[in-house]
């Protein structure tokens, strides 16, 4: 189950254009520029923020994938993804229905996932060979398979790095082209790696081969590496997005994922997508934020608003 705009066309695959890849540069003094202006911009206040603030909720990727997950942790997670706010603060702000934008687990707590959300959100399973993405073909490809037969609608790939990192963009256009058809009707969201890629040429590079290849969305990190979502890379990978789309007319998705941990950090990520890309991509089916601990600092910062007071962590349900 992918929620979306009746109207949304699917992005597809357009072939790879070489000449295109290679000529692209980043200013990165200006990107750094650009990113520092949104970083230390102030924020809104008020009811403003509390709108913002929820609009986020509906944005996260709520996320559980340690090696220690259970099912009962997975059913916790899906329970707080339908149900995101206590009754009192939806009372509070005038809401009736509110919930994340999908649930992310590993393969085989998607069954887990499935008794609890029904078909209510969708689901997404990290795959091929997540988070370094170094077994054989064979097996990614069977992974995805496996994941969608489970229920998953979403599925979250790797890429195999050392192709961005030794220039080899045809293997991996072939590869995400593999990808995207062992998806089938899931989507399939593009995981870079950004902090193993070494330059922003190589992730505006990556970006454009993924969408190329028919990704539905492209997305910063699998929150493993040593580096993970900022916003110079978010900036770099949404101006790949825009210009995509004006040669191509393909809406492509935008996830930045790991250490994205605070309401002030996710009201950025808002703001950088507004910027660029506009209202329009202030939608589940075009941005979402992959994290485990967002949810609660934003339900801390929601009940301040309707309170006046600050709870401790341990008040706010945790997945």
């Amino acid at each position: 189950m992918t929620l979306m705009h009746p109207e949304f066309k699917r992005n597809e695959a357009v072939g790879l254009d070489l000449g295109w890849i290679n000529q692209i540069r980043v200013n990165r003094a200006a990107t750094d520029r650009r990113a520092a202006s949104l970083a230390n911009r102030r924020t809104v206040k008020k009811e403003y923020q509390a709108a913002w603030l929820v609009k986020a909720i509906q944005m996260i990727d709520l996320t559980t994938l340690g090696g220690d997950d259970t099912p009962g942790r997975v059913e916790r997670l899906c329970i707080k993804a339908m149900r995101p706010l206590r009754a009192d603060l939806m009372e509070a702000l005038g809401l009736t229905q509110l919930s994340t934008g999908a649930v992310c687990v590993y393969h085989e707590m998607i069954q887990p996932a499935v008794k609890v959300i029904q078909g209510r959100l969708p689901i997404a399973a990290v795959s091929t060979g997540f988070p370094a993405g170094l077994t054989s073909m064979e097996t990614k490809l069977r992974e995805i398979e496996l994941s969608v037969a489970a229920g998953a609608s979403e599925i979250d790939i790797v890429i195999t790095r050392q192709h961005v990192l030794n220039g080899n963009w045809q293997v991996l256009y072939d590869e995400m082209l593999a990808y995207r058809k062992a998806c089938g009707e899931a989507h399939v969201k593009a995981i870079l790696a950004t902090g193993d890629l070494l330059t922003m040429e190589n992730v505006a590079k990556a970006s454009w081969v993924c969408m190329m290849a028919g990704a539905d969305f492209i997305k910063t990190s699998t929150g493993k590496e040593g580096v993970n979502a900022t916003i110079p890379v978010a900036l770099t990978m949404v101006r790949t997005i825009r210009e995509y789309h004006e040669q191509t007319g393909f809406q492509v998705g935008f996830k930045p994922a790991g250490g994205v941990s605070s309401a002030k950090s996710a009201l950025q990520y808002l703001t950088l997508m507004k910027e660029e890309l506009g209202n329009e991509w202030l939608q589940p089916h075009l941005f979402r934020i992959g994290a485990s601990s967002l949810l609660t600092d934003i339900e801390r910062q929601l009940e301040h608003y309707v309170t006046g007071s600050y709870s401790a962590n341990h008040r706010h349900a945790q997945p």
